[in-house]
């Protein structure tokens, strides 16, 4: 008896010695994949030390930093806290992150502006930190001017097939990933914006030094330009990818990332100036499209009036949600010093889309236009690509049907012109109908606009017809 309870004890000594053995290694290994930045891998682990140890300051460092590198700022927010007040060294930079990751800017400024303080005082380097203070500082900013967007739905897919969830009308153009489009390419790429036309493309593309920029290549008769990256300083960010542009030729959005992003992608405009041959500075789109993580691919399809663009927000490593909302015609935005904090900053952050919904029949009508949408068969290939009258015996089909060089040219900015002028009439009618049941008060501020909208039809209309005008003289004099 005496010696079966002594081997027991050996036994169990020995079973302790390779528990605690095993557990070193597993939080060893922790470590290592922490200080590669492979969080998702570590989380579990770090998760089982700090359950077992609430007090120990770097199990709920480690823990905290993994919640936050993984999208889970609500989850690392109290283990972060924790080790701030544990002292941990750098827990403050991770916590001011956190703060600025859940929107509360204030506290991520106030926190990061604590850390650099005490740092100087040890003469440390602070230039991280200094960086992403400003970054916080211009994030809040962001957060006093986000913009009334109505919402309509929102859908999770896998991210590697997103562009398929995208169903925009021809009249918009296409969009296509990279490897599609250029199936013989040794290059790798993003993705490939083609006017209705499919005389243009617009596509983000890898460089030599490992970036994404944005280029563009026209249809030169039977074959494609040379690609040229777009001029401005649209490539300067590190990486430019996902371009979209409006039937107007000039506005394009396009999602970067870099220094002067809210977090990961975000969404960015810019228009072409035709008296410089190159694009504005562009401007951050701002709250709530963009957020700390990666947003892209905004496109606004004008015939459907309805917007979509890609975030990975709040999602799994392989997923992304597509939001659908109807596209302003001028930007307004809620007024930050008159709500609760918290409220705005659940609309920043799309947190429910149906606190989005304020007119319930622009609501019933946008799904309407949106189920349409969806339902909507292929078209089938039509036998021709446009009709275009030349004279009472002639009637062309096709570009190729052009004999002058100079006409076929003008012909693309006349499809150009008359595209814009449906679009802008379809707007016009619009506007003309909310004004038949607006207030008296938002009658005064429509009017405005609405005189400006009519100004740009009528000149639409005029420009229209005296290009066809030109085409057909262009082409009648070659023909003879």
């Amino acid at each position: 008896m005496h010696i079966h309870m002594k081997k027991k004890y050996i036994l169990s000594l020995l079973f302790g010695f390779l528990s605690m053995t095993l557990s070193a290694q597993t939080l060893a290994e922790a470590k290592a994949l922490y200080e590669k930045g492979e969080y998702k891998e570590a989380k579990p682990v770090f998760k089982k030390f700090v359950k077992t140890q609430p007090a120990n300051g770097n199990y709920n460092l480690w823990y905290g930093v993994c919640c936050l590198k993984t999208g889970e700022p609500e989850e690392a927010l109290k283990y972060l806290e924790t080790a701030v007040k544990k002292r941990i060294p750098s827990g403050q930079l991770y916590l001011a992150q956190n703060y600025n990751d859940l929107y509360r800017f204030e506290e991520a400024i106030e926190t990061y502006e604590d850390y650099i303080s005490d740092f100087s005082r040890r003469k440390r380097s602070t230039e991280e930190a200094d960086k992403l203070l400003e970054k916080s500082k211009a994030n809040f900013r962001m957060l006093k001017g986000v913009e009334q967007v109505c919402f309509i739905d929102s859908f999770v897919i896998d991210k590697k097939n997103f562009l398929q969830a995208y169903k925009i009308s021809t009249e918009s153009g296409k969009l296509f990933p990279y490897s599609t489009y250029f199936k013989d390419s040794d290059k790798q790429g993003g993705t490939v914006y083609e006017t209705e036309l499919g005389n243009k493309i617009y596509y983000s593309e890898q460089q030599p030094d490992g970036t994404l920029s944005i280029l563009s290549r026209n249809k030169l008769l039977d074959k494609w330009s040379q690609g040229s990256p777009l001029p401005g300083s649209i490539n300067e960010a590190v990486n430019a990818n996902y371009p979209y542009v409006l039937t107007d030729g000039i506005t394009i959005y396009y999602a970067a990332d870099g220094p002067d992003t809210f977090g990961g992608y975000d969404i960015f405009v810019t228009r072409y100036n035709t008296n410089t041959d190159s694009y504005l500075a562009p401007e951050n789109v701002g709250m709530p499209f963009n957020s700390p993580y990666n947003d892209y691919m905004y496109v606004i399809d004008e015939f459907n009036n309805l917007g979509w663009f890609a975030s990975d927000r709040y999602q799994p490593e392989d997923k992304v949600c597509i939001y659908v909302f109807i596209p302003n015609s001028s930007k307004q935005v809620y007024n930050y010093e008159g709500m609760d904090t918290k409220k705005i900053i659940q609309l920043a952050q799309l947190h429910s889309i149906k606190d989005t919904w304020k007119d319930k029949e622009a609501v019933k009508a946008a799904k309407e236009r949106l189920q349409n949408v969806l339902n909507a068969k292929p078209q089938a290939e039509k036998s021709y690509d446009f009709e275009f009258i030349i004279d009472d015996h002639t009637t062309y089909y096709r570009l190729a049907d052009f004999h002058s060089p100079q006409a076929k040219t003008l012909f693309s900015k006349y499809s150009q012109l008359e595209k814009s002028y449906k679009q802008q009439s379809a707007k016009l009618e619009e506007m003309r109908s909310w004004y038949a049941h607006a207030s008296k008060d938002e009658k005064s501020k429509m009017s405005a606009a609405i005189l400006d909208l009519e100004k740009r039809v009528q000149q639409l209309s005029a420009e229209v017809e005296q290009t066809a005008i030109q085409i057909r003289n262009l082409e009648k004099q070659t023909i003879k």
